[in-house]
């Protein structure tokens, strides 16, 4: 499997490169923003008439890295659902799925701002949880103090020049105070580092892990700062 180790807080992580992260001291396997139902609900309100595929693909990730890592926990951060109703109405093959995913570990839905209650799954629904120094919930907050939070809900993606050509992946931010999760479900988009949400919200030493066959570290892509003119 291809993974990055880095320290957080002191705590030993890997991003692997699907986009979630693993906590090997922990057997802490976590994943944020898999939207699942996106497609269902994109068509039936009307929109782009997308294949209902996204959750397959999403699932079927989410086993690999299981069986790959051998997660005794999973944290889902939020946006695991793309509505609140979703959850319910998932076609049963994909919450048989789900459940024999969830069979043997420790399952924490934390809530998202697509999902606030409870999902109607296996597992315990959270506001936020806690594992030794580090602090996960769905949305960064900027007054958060002490760091250790891990957050997802920006969907953060990086453009990088590379011989020639314009490269963009998901990818996770890092700085002293917190670890931002790209999104990990199929077909959900993401925010460019460069804006000036995520430019704002991260220091100015932040890293960005890209996510990919080979995850690579560099520091964070930003928006160039406009040169002052001479007076």
């Amino acid at each position: 499997m291809n993974r990055l180790a880095f320290t957080f807080h002191g705590a030993t992580l890997e991003a692997l490169g699907s986009g979630a992260l693993y906590w090997p001291a922990h057997g802490l396997l976590v994943v944020s923003d898999l939207h699942l139902g996106k497609c269902a609900r994109l068509s039936a309100g009307g929109g782009a008439a997308l294949p209902p595929y996204d959750a397959r693909e999403t699932l079927t990730r989410l086993a690999t890295d299981l069986d790959a890592t051998g997660a005794t926990r999973v944290i889902c951060l939020g946006d695991s659902f793309d509505t609140a109703e979703i959850g319910a109405v998932l076609p049963e093959d994909e919450r048989a799925w789900i459940t024999r995913l969830q069979a043997g570990r420790e399952w924490t839905w934390v809530e998202g701002n697509h999902d606030p209650g409870p999902v109607g799954l296996g597992g315990t629904h959270l506001r936020e949880a806690r594992h030794g120094a580090l602090h996960f919930r769905h949305i960064a907050q900027a007054d958060a103090h002490g760091g250790g939070e891990v957050s997802g809900h920006y969907h953060p993606k990086a453009r990088i020049a590379l011989r020639g050509r314009t490269l963009s992946r998901p990818c996770f931010l890092v700085d002293s105070r917190r670890l931002v999760m790209p999104a990990y479900g199929a077909y959900t988009g993401g925010l460019c580092t460069r804006s000036p949400v995520l430019s704002a919200l991260m220091d100015a030493d932040a890293q960005a892990i890209l996510c990919g066959p080979k995850p690579a570290r560099l520091p964070m892509p930003r928006a160039q700062q406009p040169r002052r003119r001479a007076s």
